[in-house]
Formats: C-alpha cells, structure tokens, sequence
C-alpha cells in the first residue's frame, strides 16, 4: 500500500515548487527510525534533482547530531514540510533541542506516522517525501574550491554526512 492517511499521492514528475524556497524559508524535518526507536531534527539545507536515472533528494547531517545515530542506522528517512510560518516554533525547537534530551514529538505536539516503507513522518506536514539511501559520504575539507566555506562553516572540523536518497514517495496533505 502507497497511501498515508490524510495524505495524497503526488506525481514527481508534475513537482512544480520552488525547493530554494522550501528549504530556506519553510524549513524541513529530517527524520529517520521506525515507529519507536526514532529522532528528527530541522535542517534547511538540502537539494532535489535527478541522478542516476532516479529523482533523488539530498540531507546533510552533522556527526553530533543525535539524528545521524539513525541516519547512518535505518535505510529510509523522510523531510516532512510545514508551510511558511506553521509549526515554526516546533521546527526551532527540532532544530536547537536534541533528541538524547528531549521527546521532540511530545515537546512540540508533532504526531508521527508511519510511512508506506516504514519510515516516520508527521501528521501536521503539508508535504513528506519518503526517501531510501543510495550514497552517503563525508564533506571533506581537502575538497573544498572555495576554502572560505570550510574556515567560516566547519571551523571545529564537523563536516557534514551527505546522504543522496531515492525519493520514493511524495506525499501532499489533504486540505
């Protein structure tokens, strides 16, 4: 079954939003695990596109994150979206408080549900794209062209884990 509740189906192909947008306005919820045994946390970068013959999304997660625990453990994650302003206390709070403290789901009356690859979501979203790891790697400092991004965004040396992911699902909320 390929449905979620209160949700519908979107075909990718008819995707027409604009993701700089979404990313760095609206926010998103990277969120990995099963039903009991899962974190998530608000990250606004991120990218969408098309590799390997397959529409994939992209995540980065620090290694300190409590979120990359289970972003390096479970094959699947989702990005949940709320809309402009919607749930932004929740998402600061997502995004500043860590799991290993915080039940973030009973903190900020977030629902979680389950997704038809057994990945977590939430009820409140208004968009969930339902994703399966391809590729993961490090940022590498030794990488970078513009050395001003490393000094300035990885001065203590927490490059990111980047994971490139197949998007499986798409997922609009019903109005």
């Amino acid at each position: 079954m390929d449905l979620i509740q209160g949700f519908k189906k979107r075909d990718l192909s008819l995707f027409n939003e604009n993701v700089f947008d979404m990313l760095d306005k609206e926010w998103m919820l990277v969120t990995a695990g099963v039903e009991n045994d899962f974190n998530t946390m608000t990250a606004s970068w991120g990218g969408f596109g098309v590799l390997w013959n397959k529409p994939v999304a992209i995540a980065f997660v620090r290694p300190q994150r409590h979120t990359h625990k289970f972003t390096e453990t479970f094959d699947a994650f989702t990005l949940s979206f709320f809309g402009h302003g919607n749930f932004r206390e929740a998402l600061s709070f997502c995004g500043s408080k860590s799991g290993r403290d915080f039940d973030k789901p009973k903190e900020t009356g977030l629902t979680p549900i389950t997704t038809p690859i057994g990945a977590i979501a939430f009820q409140q979203a208004r968009l969930i794209f339902e994703c399966k790891k391809l590729y993961a790697d490090d940022i590498k400092s030794d990488c970078f062209i513009d050395l001003s991004i490393d000094s300035k965004v990885y001065a203590a040396k927490d490059h990111h884990r980047f994971y490139i992911a197949e998007i499986f699902g798409c997922y609009e909320k019903l109005s």
